[in-house]
């Protein structure tokens, strides 16, 4: 690799997740530097006389529940909106990062609810666990991997009876399912997708950015699953790119397509966009805004 210009990005990979295989190394390294010809449009930059929403932040740990003595970050954004109006609310996983320049969430909200074309939604952008095992055979620290790539409730469980409860406790948010959506990038893509999967009661909408369909912790058999499985009321929107991962655990555009083609054969209200890049929010950044007024529709 001598002489590789993604020489420095192998040896922050080695770094964070230190058991990668060699051979996987200029595929991940490929993938997540190629973010394609895409930047944040006109609805994520800030307008004159938009009202703009709030953002605070608080740190969440339990000595019991789902993830005993896990300590994690917490965003939450809630709009401007009258005293006597029911909000939607909408959880983003890896929160931070969607509150950041790639996607300018909390602006776009600010300028979509003033336009009427989502309702006045609370974000909720959650950190993932800090203390944890990290991923298979990759290793790593963090708890990312067991709440995100895991199938099952539990996630879902912890979000709806211990996280959501508390941080939105003093809101107006709306009790209907139609008017609650999950987001999240990579293998928060995925997390996103099983925990609506798992609780359609509650959750109705997703949005995923270069989901983690893939067999890092079983997620290969979700589209199988949706097959065999009569259609749940969720409305899917699916984004990936062209140079997405290709890695030991699976091709991810490949399986974004398959979970794509389950959804089409239970004829699910679902779409999926693929861009020309990599493994990045660049693309679902720029996109957001449409991604949102496709979710939201019907809802105003």
């Amino acid at each position: 690799m001598n002489g590789d210009p993604l020489a420095p990005v192998y040896a922050q990979l080695k770094a964070i997740v230190p058991g990668i295989p060699e051979q996987d190394l200029p595929r991940f390294a490929k993938a997540i530097t190629t973010p394609g010809p895409y930047s944040p449009g006109p609805d994520a930059q800030p307008r004159e006389g938009v009202a703009r929403g709030t953002v605070a932040q608080f740190r969440f740990e339990r000595s019991g529940g789902a993830y005993p003595g896990v300590a994690r970050e917490v965003r939450i954004y809630v709009p401007a909106h009258k005293p006597t109006q029911r909000l939607a609310l909408m959880v983003f996983q890896d929160g931070a990062r969607y509150l950041g320049p790639e996607a300018n969430t909390a602006t776009v909200f600010d300028n979509l609810i003033a336009e009427g074309k989502m309702p006045p939604t609370v974000g909720l952008f959650v950190e993932p666990g800090e203390a944890g095992p990290g991923l298979p055979i990759y290793g790593g620290a963090g708890n990312r991997s067991i709440e995100y790539d895991s199938l099952g409730p539990m996630y879902a469980n912890f979000l709806i009876e211990e996280l959501i409860p508390e941080a939105t406790r003093d809101l107006p948010l709306a009790q209907s399912r139609e008017m609650r959506a999950i987001c999240g990038l990579s293998s928060g893509g995925i997390c996103a997708f099983n925990a609506a999967w798992e609780r359609p009661d509650y959750f109705s909408k997703v949005l995923s950015h270069c989901g983690s369909f893939v067999n890092i912790r079983g997620g290969h058999a979700l589209a199988p699953a949706v097959r065999r499985v009569a259609s749940k009321p969720l409305r899917v929107f699916l984004q990936t790119g062209e140079h997405d991962l290709d890695i030991v655990f699976g091709g991810w555009t490949l399986a974004n397509r398959e979970l794509a083609a389950a959804l089409s054969y239970r004829n699910y209200d679902h779409r999926l966009v693929v861009g020309e890049g990599g493994h990045s929010l660049a693309h679902g950044g720029s996109i957001l805004p449409e991604s949102l007024i496709w979710l939201w529709r019907g809802t105003i």
